[in-house]
């Protein structure tokens, strides 16, 4: 699952906080207040950071599948967080703010050092241009451009499953399927799932194939499952196929 690291806890953050867990992000927040920095706040989220924005993000440990949304309270730390986050790796970095008030961050930031590829880098203004207005509104863009990245980079789940046990991983795609390539879900030896292939009946079969396949029985290494609307067996009408292959991790 990737990581969503809100840089702020304010209306816009709440709202992408619900809708980012939702879309199977594990959503970090960052806030220097305690008020908006808690975790009754944010109960969806997986890390409640209340520190100095400076003194969070240096603690706070950094991974290529990262994204951020820097979303600060009147953009007074919308600078230091971006700069901080381009100076290592990360997936995604969105910045929320007007063209000019971008534009001016971007010239800082080229003046701090920064090299221009990685300024580029930066989404700002942060979100799709949906024409939204209220936080919920504006949630909604930057969800559905985090959505369009992820989706560029392999999809959801793409990333392998932490855990041992069965590892089921969509190996091919024809016409229209939930997950694409490279989706992963996993079973784990305690028999608790993570991550995805499609959710729905197809799931479902492909959790049972696994169980059988760590109880010891036979299971193929590979399997299509069939989402066409004449397909009966799962009764998913997607259009198209799968080939699921089935491996011990």
């Amino acid at each position: 699952m990737e990581r969503l690291i809100l840089c702020g806890g304010g209306h816009v953050s709440l709202e992408l906080a619900w809708l980012a867990r939702r879309l199977e992000f594990a959503v970090t927040v960052v806030d220097d207040r305690p008020e908006f920095a808690n975790e009754e706040r944010f109960p969806m989220a997986e890390q409640v950071i209340c520190l100095p924005f400076e003194e969070a993000l240096a603690a706070l440990p950094r991974e290529e599948g990262d994204y951020w949304a820097v979303l600060t309270r009147g953009h007074a730390y919308d600078g230091l967080c971006v700069d901080h986050i381009l100076r290592g790796p990360y997936a995604y970095v969105g910045m929320i703010g007007s063209r000019a008030k971008v534009a001016a961050t971007r010239e800082r930031l080229l003046a701090r050092g920064i090299p221009r590829e990685k300024v580029d880098t930066l989404h700002a203004p942060i979100g799709l241009p949906l024409g939204g207005q209220t936080p919920a509104e504006v949630a909604v863009s930057i969800a559905a451009q985090l959505v369009q990245v992820r989706a560029g980079r392999g999809g959801a789940g793409s990333a392998t499953p932490p855990g041992h046990g069965i590892l089921m991983t969509i190996v091919d795609k024809r016409g229209s399927a939930p997950r694409g390539v490279g989706a992963k879900m996993l079973l784990g030896e305690d028999g608790a799932v993570a991550g995805s292939i499609g959710g729905g009946a197809v799931e479902h079969q492909a959790l049972e194939e696994a169980r059988a396949l760590a109880a010891g029985g036979s299971c193929p290494a590979e399997r299509t499952y069939d989402l066409s609307p004449g397909a009966a067996e799962l009764g998913m009408v997607c259009g198209g196929t799968i080939r699921v292959r089935f491996e011990k991790v």
